[in-house]
């Protein structure tokens, strides 16, 4: 007896719904909970098939089926050969997409920078703001899982994670089900204590799991903290005297090559939700107590999907503020169209 597609779509129902609800699962509730528009009793002779091969079971007290553990073993193996083929392929588009981004940010502040002879930063987008979309996890050793999470964006995470005890394929494969029918789709900040709570009364014996993956997913989508700043042009900090002195000019440089205050600048300019336009700092406005004798002009590019990053353009007070605007919002509309064509 052949396992064709339509016996696996009525497998794949049976199992999902056994593992929503915990009960064995009927031919009617088949017929209602796939896209296959059969009739009951064309679903009994396909879960009868099912049986006979040893894919499912008739408990004694019900007319239902539930899974054997062959049939799970169908199920858990083909779930995760899709979902690693779905992470391999992303991960492939990602890494190109990551190379071409990085390229094009440098060549970004390089290109500014000989533009407006100033000094200029651009940061790498970030994801703080962004939400889950995906969470997998696979055992990789006997007391060690792996846990894949995708966040909005494409960003893709991978923790490994310490567990006291061996996991089965269908405790996985439950984790799995229960993690993403109740996080997908969340920010870090939405996921909030009564949630976590009710997923631990869920999972059961299995509770500090779940709690080690919303630890793992918030350091995800909170690991762009420090983020990849490029930088070019310093040395037009020298070609205006009230920045050239020496002291100015070294707390200057100093900034630029440890980046450390720029971020503090990015995730302030970041910080404002409704900030996507330009935003000019005039001496002592500036957050950056080093650039106290400077303009900054920045600007917030977005690249969909919650993924924003910050332009800036440092110079003396003095700078051709005309000029520095018009090159924002030249490059903000090139990144935009740029990255979309992608």
């Amino acid at each position: 007896m052949h396992l064709d597609e339509r016996k696996m779509k009525i497998l794949q129902a049976i199992i999902r719904n056994y593992l929503e609800t915990g009960e064995p699962v009927g031919s009617r509730t088949i017929s209602k909970y796939t896209d296959l528009n059969l009739s009951s009793a064309t679903i009994r002779n396909e879960m009868a098939d099912l049986e006979e091969m040893g894919y499912i079971l008739q408990p004694h007290t019900s007319a239902g089926r539930i899974p054997s553990d062959m049939g799970y073993r169908l199920y858990v193996d083909m779930m995760m050969k899709e979902k690693e083929q779905e992470v391999n392929e992303l991960k492939e588009l990602l890494l190109e997409k990551e190379d071409k981004l990085d390229n094009l940010l440098k060549q970004t502040a390089k290109l500014l920078a000989v533009n407006t002879n100033y000094a200029t930063m651009v940061s790498a987008p970030s994801i703080h703001q962004n939400k889950l979309k995906f969470i997998q996890l696979s055992r990789v050793e006997k007391n060690q899982i792996l846990a894949v999470i995708v966040i909005e964006g494409n960003v893709i995470k991978n923790t490994i994670l310490n567990v006291d005890e061996v996991l089965t394929d269908e405790t996985l494969l439950k984790l799995n089900i229960l993690l993403n029918t109740h996080l997908n789709g969340l920010s870090v900040d939405e996921i909030n204590l009564p949630m976590i709570a009710a997923l631990k009364r869920q999972a059961g014996i299995h509770s500090e799991i779940i709690s080690e993956v919303i630890d793992a997913v918030a350091e995800a989508i909170k690991a762009d903290e420090d983020l990849e700043i490029y930088t070019s042009g310093t040395n037009n900090i020298f070609k205006y005297p009230e920045l050239a002195d020496h002291q100015r000019a070294s707390e200057l440089i100093t900034t630029f090559e440890e980046k450390r205050v720029l971020n503090e600048l990015v995730h302030e300019t970041l910080a404002d939700e409704n900030n996507t336009g330009i935003q000019v700092y005039i001496g002592k406005e500036s957050p950056i107590e080093s650039m106290n004798d400077c303009s900054i002009v920045t600007a917030t590019y977005e690249l969909g999907e919650g993924m924003k990053g910050t332009i800036g353009i440092i110079g003396p007070k003095r700078m051709d503020y005309d000029k520095v605007v018009d090159n924002l919002k030249t490059v903000m509309r090139q990144l935009d169209s740029l990255y979309k064509k992608d």
